[in-house]
């Protein structure tokens, strides 16, 4: 993948965290966008949501699925800590 088509899946990767925020920020949590390469987005959840038990079901039933749903080529969503 090209670094401009890396650049572009960034930031609408970005864009998409920015619809799915304010839904974190209304339980105390947020996420952080910390890298997206070959298709894999890494993901910090902080705040509730870090130490939240059902971050996972967040990163993957929510995030993962809106990102799957939103945008082409992301193959994979992963917590970093």
């Amino acid at each position: 993948m090209s670094e401009n088509a890396q650049l572009e899946m960034y930031d609408e990767v970005s864009d998409v965290l920015d619809k799915l925020r304010p839904f974190l920020q209304r339980d105390g949590g947020d996420v952080e966008l910390v890298d997206v390469e070959d298709g894999i987005v890494k993901l910090k959840l902080v705040g509730a949501c870090g130490s939240c038990p059902s971050s996972t079901i967040t990163l993957k039933a929510g995030i993962e699925r809106a990102l799957f749903e939103e945008v082409e080529g992301v193959n994979e969503v992963i917590q970093v800590f």
